[in-house]
């Protein structure tokens, strides 16, 4: 396995700060345990007498379920350690646990879902709106382009081998639409949205600012329908996020162009400005930056982070799902604040330049990873082979950097 020997090369060994209480998100009463209702009510209850209901050698800790332990091991310098034994587990709970809510989630220009599990877990449904080998139209603007399944899952697994780990767990999930959606969903706007196509094909299309309408629905066959299930971060209530303007947004307009294409010393005064002034933010930008050119994903207009750490952790890389659009062509443009800045992390660096080698290449990497999804394959080939040619170019932005 190519990817478990990237995992045991030094450069994904590098430790991370000792992490303190103040370093966690949560802090946890270890005490406090948590289980499952007998009475098939199928809820969790808490008790802080967990020591006189624990089984013998064992912690409140291991009473709470999967997704529970992932929120509670958030910290300042990670969304999930490197060696995650919960991993698996996780992803393994997102492709089968039963599905007891849909609802639709508000805002957005296109159609999701919320689904909840029987243990409170909740995951962020995408569905599959096309197949993994159409390419985004050329005269498509970047903002009216299909959010992909497909690339929510290709995401979060670069993300990981590129040792970010910025991106919630994702896995591929087949759903029936009828018995998992329309017959348990709660939303009524939702429900009024659910018909028969001519073909026999159950179909819905939800409410949202776009892609909402019959024209664009979202059709099974007959009603089983691909998508993405992300694991939730926690709830906004027990855990702020701060939301970022990104200083490379682009414009979203039609012919108007954003300062930082105007203005090649546009990175100075982002310099000089909070919260790029001190810190590493810059460099973490810098980070995304990556990803996305490698992605092709040129939509990344806001970031969050966490607002308990304040400025000095990890960006947290959401909604990348107009990544892997096209293959055939790469956008320079997204590279702009590294071009700009001339700035990156040397830990990334030396990554980037590892993965360029024969026996961590990067495409053999993510298509190992990606393998072991339910919905293999995930990404076309031509996407997989674009990450290798596009890393190159990366790579040269960097030398150009190191020339001047």
């Amino acid at each position: 396995s190519k990817l478990a020997a990237l995992f045991e090369h030094p450069l994904y060994n590098i430790p991370i700060p000792e992490v303190t209480e103040k370093d966690k998100l949560f802090i946890v009463n270890p005490m406090e345990k948590f289980s499952l209702h007998s009475s098939g009510s199928d809820e969790w209850v808490s008790s802080s007498k967990a020591e006189t209901l624990l089984p013998t050698g064992k912690t409140a800790y291991d009473t709470y379920p999967t997704w529970l332990k992932f929120h509670v091991g958030i910290n300042r310098y990670e969304l999930y350690p490197r060696r995650d034994p919960l991993l698996p587990t996780l992803l393994q709970d997102l492709a089968t646990q039963r599905i007891i809510s849909s609802v639709q989630k508000s805002g957005g220009t296109q159609l999701k879902l919320i689904m909840t599990f029987p243990n409170y877990g909740q995951a962020l449904f995408k569905p599959m709106k096309q197949t993994r080998d159409q390419e985004t139209p050329i005269d498509f603007f970047y903002f009216s382009d299909f959010e992909r399944h497909n690339a929510e899952i290709a995401a979060f697994h670069l993300d990981r081998i590129l040792d970010f780990r910025r991106i919630p767990p994702v896995s591929g999930r087949l759903v029936n639409i009828t018995k998992e959606i329309r017959d348990i969903t709660t939303d009524k706007k939702l429900a009024k949205t659910f018909f028969i196509s001519p073909a026999g094909n159950v179909c819905f299309y939800g409410e949202c600012s776009y892609y909402c309408s019959t024209e664009h629905a979202l059709c099974g066959k007959p009603d089983r329908l691909e998508g993405s299930m992300a694991a939730l971060l926690p709830d906004k209530t027990l855990a702020k996020r701060r939301s970022w303007r990104s200083p490379w947004r682009r414009s979203y307009h039609k012919s108007k162009k954003a300062e930082w294409e105007l203005n090649p010393n546009y990175c100075a005064q982002v310099r000089e400005t909070p919260p790029y002034d001190r810190g590493h933010r810059l460099l973490d930008l810098i980070d995304m930056t990556i990803l996305d050119f490698l992605m092709g994903n040129m939509d990344r207009h806001h970031y969050e982070t966490f607002e308990k750490f304040g400025n000095d952790t990890f960006l947290l890389h959401l909604d990348n799902g107009r990544g892997f659009g096209t293959h055939s062509r790469d956008e320079p443009s997204i590279l702009a604040p590294l071009q700009q800045c001339c700035s990156i992390k040397k830990s990334t660096y030396l990554r980037l330049q590892l993965l360029a080698t024969q026996p961590y290449r990067l495409s053999d990497l993510l298509r190992e990873a990606l393998a072991a999804d339910p919905l293999a394959p995930v990404l076309a080939e031509p996407h997989l082979r674009a990450l290798d040619r596009r890393l190159g170019k990366v790579l040269a932005a960097v030398g150009h950097c190191l020339a001047r």
